[in-house]
């Protein structure tokens, strides 16, 4: 018999989200109490914002049924294994869901056994997925939930940083906002040792660690973060330089490739010029193959030795 009422509780609302619709009997038997104790603990979850229906019948019975808000859900071991993979899947791989994904996965590993997080590392350790485009560098999950998790909570965190030139270099920030652009993760913090903003990718980040320093949130640089971080994006330094004179508007552009939007310049009403300079040529090629119109091109001379072989490559292949 379940004499502990919290407990009880706790098992009660277990019960219901496993299964559609439970007789007061079952629930009776299963708890160890009367059908009487099993409708005041209905009553209870109601009163705690549980949208609990009563099932007419023979019997008489209970679901839990949908309601106007999210109410807190119970897991089981598997369950919970189940849903930190997908999340961390999620964060990394699914368009538009990233942030989101990300939330809910600080909030779980917040409170995940050590005995739950060995599985989710085994798993994801000993898994794989067919990619059918080069993924480029990627963010680690756990560096990915840890910093999610001082955005959160205003925690300062240290962390050694690798900049493009490969010099290596602690770091001690105020971390804001984690962005996702192109593939990549990057984080919005204040570094405490230079005293302004600074702009993070978190695949160039190892060794994060959180300090238990709380921090008084700033007033975000820019308009919103993400403007902020995408202008950074397109006015930092490349390794190559292309850019491309479009004959279409920005508009129609905008709407036809990933280029980032702030790399798009109005250049008259029917043109419009795309500054596509990047490390990778095979990006840069991409980029400029994705335009889907006329264009004059403005770059490198690596650029256009890569676009003229990439070019005879394909001719060959087609004659």
């Amino acid at each position: 018999m379940t004499t502990d009422m919290p407990a009880r509780m706790l098992r009660l609302l277990s019960l219901l989200q496993t299964r559609r619709e439970w007789s007061g009997a079952e629930l009776s038997e299963r708890l160890g109490v009367t059908v009487r104790t099993v409708r005041r603990d209905m009553d209870r979850l109601r009163e705690l914002g549980y949208p609990v229906d009563s099932v007419s019948g023979h019997a008489g019975g209970y679901r839990l049924a949908s309601g106007a808000d999210m109410p807190p859900l119970l897991l089981d071991d598997e369950e919970a294994v189940a849903l930190t993979v997908a999340l961390r899947t999620a964060a990394g791989n699914v368009t538009g869901f990233e942030e989101s994904a990300l939330r809910a996965l600080a909030k779980l590993e917040q409170v995940l056994p050590h005995r739950l997080r060995t599985q989710v590392t085994a798993l994801q350790q000993s898994t794989a997925t067919i990619d059918w485009g080069p993924r480029g560098p990627r963010a680690d999950p756990a560096t990915l939930a840890l910093l999610a998790a001082a955005c959160r909570d205003h925690e300062t965190v240290t962390f050694d940083y690798t900049t493009r030139d490969d010099t290596r270099a602690p770091r001690r920030v105020e971390p804001h906002h984690l962005v996702a652009s192109g593939g990549l993760w990057y984080l919005l913090a204040h570094d405490t040792g230079k005293d302004d903003w600074r702009i993070y990718r978190l695949d160039r980040i190892t060794g994060p660690v959180p300090t238990r320093h709380r921090f008084t949130p700033r007033p975000d640089p820019g308009a919103d973060p993400a403007s902020y971080v995408a202008d950074k994006i397109a006015t930092a330094p490349a390794r190559y330089r292309a850019v491309a004179t479009v004959r279409a508007p920005a508009g129609t552009v905008r709407r036809s490739t990933w280029a980032l939007a702030a790399r798009i310049r109005p250049a008259g009403p029917d043109a419009c010029t795309v500054d596509c300079s990047g490390d990778s040529l095979p990006g840069i090629a991409q980029l400029l193959t994705g335009l889907g119109c006329d264009y004059t091109l403005d770059a490198d001379e690596a650029v256009r030795d890569h676009l003229r072989t990439a070019a005879r490559r394909a001719l060959d292949a087609v004659d």
